[in-house]
């Protein structure tokens, strides 16, 4: 018998092992399926194809032409004012034709433009990567913290369904008054209404982690880890390095302004010359009433330089050149409000942490005290209803506020990591 109960404990442990369900599998879930992410990384594709598109501008290109017309001609006269003969041709002709460009002072531009683009995208898709995961983290402890709450509001109903049980029996023998019994009932009353508003937080959040992170669960098997999944920096100086290099934002505005540069280029270069090399073939069949066939082959060697399209070629370079500077603008300022929002995350976990030992030592204390005074209110040593009701909602709070420190401090370690620009798949290996 002690054998069949060591079993299926174990069956039952190793149950719980298999579905439950951490804060890495639900952001693995979320970088996998969610749909704003696969939409992002589509952009990379993109800007890879747009350096095939620049890079092609290098090579030479190669068209082959054929056209078949039919002539009829309905009257010919002569000087004279005389018919004339008629001899209609039907011209067929095929011609190949290779052009390359010798020289464009803008594709060595929009080729560079085209490279950074890839960066930048990159760059984009790591900062959706960050607020993704982010909303998924909060999405998660979202859901943890409702059923904690739930789980918390569950005892403190059945307390509180007993102690007005425990009241009906002490006023029949004259141990307390009717309005001590109405005291307690009204506290039953508020504690049904908490736990329905409790109930309802876990289906709205439930819904929430179906809709970010998808996928039907069970939030008993949801497991609470107050531990990052990732290292958080040890000090605000390795913090603030980090985010030198790291910040997508910086990342993103630095990118952006390179392109502008590229941009002042091409269209500098269109007032500079162009020149190309092309040699066809043509062959012809049915010429004309003259001649029946006829091949031919032609080099051409073609120099272009515009000198003046109405001011619109100067006017796109006055333009990038201001982009160019709001561009620079932009960067500066993500510079400078990087330092300060990563002084805040700091501050913020730092914060959150402090207050996560404080609210352990209240709830300690509320329950040392909720004890204690519930002892002494059943030995009938001088405690009222009253005390015991306000015990009661003062370790009831303390719980409540213990969950939402315990949530608070997660998210904090996870929002420094945002800031700095490491809250992405490299760094929490989630690839």
């Amino acid at each position: 018998m002690k054998k069949i109960l060591l079993i299926t404990f174990i069956i039952i442990l190793n149950t719980n092992a298999v579905y439950a369900v951490t804060l890495l599998d639900a952001i693995k879930q979320t970088f996998k399926n969610n749909t704003e992410l696969n939409a992002e990384r589509e952009n990379i594709k993109i800007s890879k194809e747009d350096l095939k598109i620049s890079k092609a501008d290098y090579f030479p290109s190669l068209t082959i032409t054929g056209t078949k017309s039919k002539e009829e001609t309905n009257k010919l006269t002569n000087q004279g004012g005389g018919d004339a003969s008629i001899s209609d041709a039907d011209p067929f002709t095929t011609s190949i034709k290779l052009e390359q460009t010798l020289v464009d002072f803008g594709r060595g531009a929009e080729y560079q433009k085209s490279k950074i683009g890839i960066n930048l995208a990159e760059s984009k898709l790591f900062k959706k990567e960050q607020d993704i995961l982010y909303k998924a983290i909060e999405t998660f402890t979202g859901l943890v913290f409702a059923r904690d709450k739930l789980i918390i509001n569950q005892r403190n109903l059945n307390l509180l369904e007993r102690q007005v049980e425990t009241d009906s029996l002490r006023l029949e023998t004259g141990q307390i008054t009717i309005s001590d019994l109405a005291q307690s009932e009204s506290s039953l009353a508020g504690a049904r209404a908490q736990y329905i508003q409790a109930q309802n937080d876990v289906i709205t959040n439930k819904l929430n982690y179906e809709n970010i992170i998808g996928g039907a669960l069970v939030i008993d098997n949801l497991e609470k880890s107050l531990e990052a999944i990732a290292a958080i920096p040890q000090s605000l100086e390795s913090a603030i390095d980090l985010s030198k290099t790291n910040n997508p934002d910086i990342k993103i505005a630095k990118y952006e302004l390179d392109q502008t540069e590229k941009d002042i280029t091409i269209a500098k270069s269109d007032l500079s010359p162009s020149a190309t090399l092309s040699l066809e073939r043509s062959y012809s069949d049915d010429l004309s009433s003259t001649y029946d066939e006829r091949e031919k082959d032609i080099l051409k060697a073609t120099v272009s330089w515009p000198f003046y399209s109405g001011g619109s070629n100067r006017a796109k370079v006055n333009k990038n050149q201001s982009l160019k500077n709001r561009k620079k603008l932009l960067l500066d300022n993500e510079i400078k409000s990087n330092q300060s929002n990563v002084a805040s995350a700091w501050s913020n976990l730092q914060s959150s942490e402090s207050l996560l030992t404080s609210v352990r030592s209240q709830v300690k204390a509320a329950e040392i005290a909720n004890e204690g005074i519930s002892a002494e209110y059943e030995r009938g040593s001088g405690r009222t209803t009253l005390d015991v009701i306000q015990s009661n909602a003062l370790l009831l709070n303390a719980q409540i506020s213990l969950a939402s420190s315990e949530r608070n401090y997660i998210l904090a370690q996870y929002n420094l990591l945002k800031s700095i620009g490491l809250l992405n798949s490299s760094y929490l290996k989630l690839k």
